[in-house]
């Protein structure tokens, strides 16, 4: 009767760390490999904290954002980064590809994410 009980608990506890697992695993954006891509093209993606239309560019990809080569431009107090001075970025959002080309702002978003998929090869998924 006890190895039943002890079964039946060790059952419960698999089920529960089970459950707990999928209810906490990471959802996989359908955005997550086209924003490695655009990373792994050498693409650059410069952009301010404070910057509403850097904004609206990240939230086209969702959660995939994480992955986008983002290189923030501002300090704490809305100055601009050294890196950003050295790459003469003068509004937000920019984007650079490998080749130094830099992409121009097409709406309130900056760059649709057809004109990204077309400029760095990536496909952008449907």
């Amino acid at each position: 009767m006890k190895i039943k009980i002890a079964i039946f608990v060790l059952i419960i506890i698999a089920f529960v760390v089970g459950l707990g697992y999928v209810l906490n695993k990471p959802a996989v954006s359908k955005y997550d490999s086209f924003a490695q891509c655009i990373n792994d093209s050498g693409a650059k993606y410069y952009g301010a904290f404070w910057c509403p239309h850097c904004q609206k560019q990240a939230a086209l990809f969702g959660s995939a954002k994480q992955y986008l080569p983002y290189i923030e431009c501002s300090n704490p107090d809305k100055s601009q980064t050294q890196v950003c001075k050295d790459a003469k970025i003068e509004g937000y959002p920019t984007w650079e590809l490998k080749d130094g080309t830099r992409l121009p702002v097409e709406n309130d978003a900056g760059v649709s994410l057809k004109t990204l998929a077309e400029k760095t090869q990536c496909v952008l998924p449907q």
